[in-house]
This record gives structure tokens, sequence and C-alpha cells, in this order.
């Protein structure tokens, strides 16, 4: 799986053709606040997630007396808390519902740890520790999901502040120049407000630190250990001076500030990953204007004539840049897929999504990788966009969060 963040897609059946439970499926409601403490379980949300679970897994028995205990549980609770089997249908159901990811044909592989019982800032940082060790896998990049504490009408669940379990610090420089990635400018400022210390001698690749807040606690901020960080330094095949720049880029992306919505009931911490595709780090993380930067600096390392925007001195450099990314993973042996070869991938998904019956929603603009799109067979045709549950959706507040470094979830 990618998650091909912008950091950081008309062949389906009729619909007449989808399965009941399928097309019953609602839509998020743009009127409720994702995670808010004081919204009960929507019952036929609930029980639509139900339906589908039994209708694709008929092992757990019956669907009315499970309905029937859920009914109860809402009454009494407010929510209702999920069995084993239906949280990790509905977090790989979720991978494939998310309109925004290329990756999806792996969603059956997803692992789901199921830390619901998880719910103090020390012990979830501890498991977003862990979960970096075990997907990382020695390079073999396993595709997995932590699930923490659940939001409830009785407690508000856990928040983790940062957009992925690993991201770069940006420091201001006395020129307005930014040391490091310029996307976290203000939330590095503001974590070393709250009393982080940066390195002695503060890098363009240090990591910051994760922050998980909780109603009891406030956020609270963690030093990702050592041992969880493995990074690829960046080397070219053929451009030997390439190396000697010290790009280097972390090995597994981990989402942790997205909204996984199962059933009605909300997760705001329950960050996953699959593996990168290159033109994540090549094309976007490293090659944006706002981010890295790094596309004049090659270009003039490679002696392009950069007089004039139609000699593309920037699409040669980008290439190479890119090159290097994918090479760089490979010698390591770390996991990592080129965009020609995913959007292939992806285009086997939908054929499979249809045969199954299932409508695939995808949004162009996010299917599309952001280099040579035409080159790739995404490019050339539509797509169905419409949302579907159970998804990880955005949360405005949590994305300020991220870039912003507050305000507290819980004040």
């Amino acid at each position: 799986m990618t998650t091909q963040h912008h950091e950081c897609c008309p062949a389906h059946t009729d619909p007449t053709d989808q399965p009941v439970t399928q097309n019953r499926l609602s839509q998020p409601d743009p009127e409720r606040s994702p995670g808010s403490a004081d919204i009960e379980v929507d019952r036929a949300e609930a029980e639509e997630f139900l339906e589908l679970f039994h209708a694709e897994n008929p092992q757990p028995g019956p669907l009315g007396p499970r309905i029937a205990a859920v009914m109860r549980e809402i009454d009494m609770t407010g929510t209702y808390w999920h069995t084993a089997e239906e949280l990790a249908f509905g977090a790989r159901v979720a991978w494939r519902n998310n309109a925004r990811c290329i990756g999806r044909l792996y969603w059956q592989s997803l692992q789901v740890r199921d830390l619901r019982t998880v719910s103090d800032a020390g012990s979830v940082a501890a498991r977003c520790f862990e979960h970096l060790r075990e997907a990382y896998n020695g390079g073999k990049i396993r595709p997995m999901i932590s699930v923490f504490a659940p939001e409830s009408p009785s407690r508000p669940a856990p928040r983790i502040w940062n957009e992925q379990l690993i991201r770069y610090a940006g420091y201001e420089q006395p020129d307005g120049d930014v040391l490091g990635d310029p996307r976290y400018r203000t939330f590095t400022s503001k974590l070393i407000q709250r009393g982080w210390r940066p390195p002695e001698f503060p890098s363009a690749f240090d990591v910051l630190p994760l922050v998980v807040e909780t109603v009891e606690e406030g956020p609270r901020l963690f030093q990702v250990p050592g041992q969880a960080v493995h990074e690829v330094p960046l080397e070219h095949p053929e451009l030997t001076w390439f190396a000697g720049m010290g790009m280097r880029w972390h090995a597994v992306p981990v989402i942790s500030n997205s909204l996984l919505v199962i059933g009605g009931v909300s997760y705001p911490a329950a960050p996953f990953n699959g593996w990168y595709m290159g033109t994540e780090i090549g094309a976007r993380n490293l090659g944006d204007s706002d981010r890295y930067d790094l596309v004049p600096e090659v270009a003039k390392r490679m002696g392009l004539d950069t007089s004039d925007e139609a000699t593309l001195w920037r699409d040669q450099a980008l290439v190479e840049i890119n090159r290097a990314v994918l090479h760089s993973f490979r010698v390591t042996g770390v996991t990592i897929t080129d965009h020609h070869t995913e959007s292939r991938r992806f285009l086997t998904h939908l054929e499979r999504e249809e045969r199954a019956g299932r409508r695939c929603p995808a949004d162009w603009s996010w299917i599309v990788p952001p280099m040579s799109g035409s080159q790739t067979p995404v490019f050339h045709r539509y797509y169905e966009a419409e949302n579907q549950v159970p998804n990880f959706l955005a949360d405005n507040e949590a994305a300020g969060r991220a870039l912003q470094g507050g305000p507290p979830a819980f004040r």
C-alpha cells in the first residue's frame, strides 16, 4: 500500500448490481464533528456495518442476535464494542474504501493490532514505537494498523498530533530560510516552546518527538527511540556526487492523525502504514518547492541549462531524484514501489472490486501520480469519488494540530 499524501480517478458496474448492504452504506455526515465525545453512536451506521460484516463473513453466525446485542449496548452506554473480528474487518474495509490511496490491492493483508485497552499517553507512544519496528520487518515492510481506545460518550479517545509517526523538524533560520522540512517549521517551534530540545547541532533530518494527548494528561512529548527510526541514505546509480548531498528518508510511512470510523465508532488514534511509492518521496517530499526543494540544486549539479523553463531542466532533475530514491531503497532492501507499477496494480484492484460487485471510490487528483501522470494507465479514465464507510476521514482540527502545534484537543 502507498498512502500518497499531498504533503502529504468510468468503468464501474451498474449500481443495480451492487449488494444491498453495500448500497445502503451511508456517507459520513458533514454536520457531525468527527470524534466528538458527546455524540453517541448512530444506530443506523452500526446496523449497516454489521450487515456488511456478516454478508462478507458468514463464520460469526446469525446477524439478528448481534444487531440486537449492539442496540442494547448503545442504549445503555451510547456506544458499543466491536469484536476483534469486526475491528479487523472494519480496518481493512476502511483501507479498501479510501478514495485517496492507490495501493489498495493489498487491503486484505493489513495486519491489525487491537490496542483498544491502551489509552494513556505513555503507553500509546510506546506501542507506536513498537508499530514502527514491527512494520519495518527488516526492510520487508508490513501493512499495519494500531487501533487505540475509541471515542465514547464517557471518555474522549487519545489523539496523536503528528501527521506521521516520523516527521522531520524544520528550523527557522535568521535569514528566513528553513533547515529541514519547511512544512513543519511552525510545529517545530511550538514543540520547542513545549520543552523539546533539538540536537546540539541541528540537521535537515532531525526526527520530531511524538505528541500524544489525552483528556487527563494533556499533550505529552515523547522522543522517538533510535531503534524505531529506520532511514535510507540516498544515492544515485550513476551520479556519484548525489550521495554527498547527505539526503535520506525514513522507511515506513505511518499516517497517524486520520480518523478511523467503523460502524459509527470513531478511533482518532489509529496509525497505519503501507510502503512508500517513490514519487511520494522524490517528487513531493524532496521535490516540492515548499518542502526540501531539491530540484534546483540537483539541476545545478547536473549542469543543466536553468535559464529557460523550456529546457525542461526541472523535469530532468526530478526524474533523477526519483531514480535515486528507488535505487537507494532497493539496494538497501527496503520495500518501495514505482508509480508505473502501482498504477497497473490499482487497476487490477479496481477490476477485482467490480467483479465482487463493489464500487471502488477513487479521487483522481490523488490516484494519478505527481510525476509522468499521462504515462500511467490510471490517468486515462474517470472514477467515482463517493465516500463510503468504514473509512479514514480527514479531521480539520487534527490537521491543524499537526501543522500548527495546537491548540490542544482538550482545553
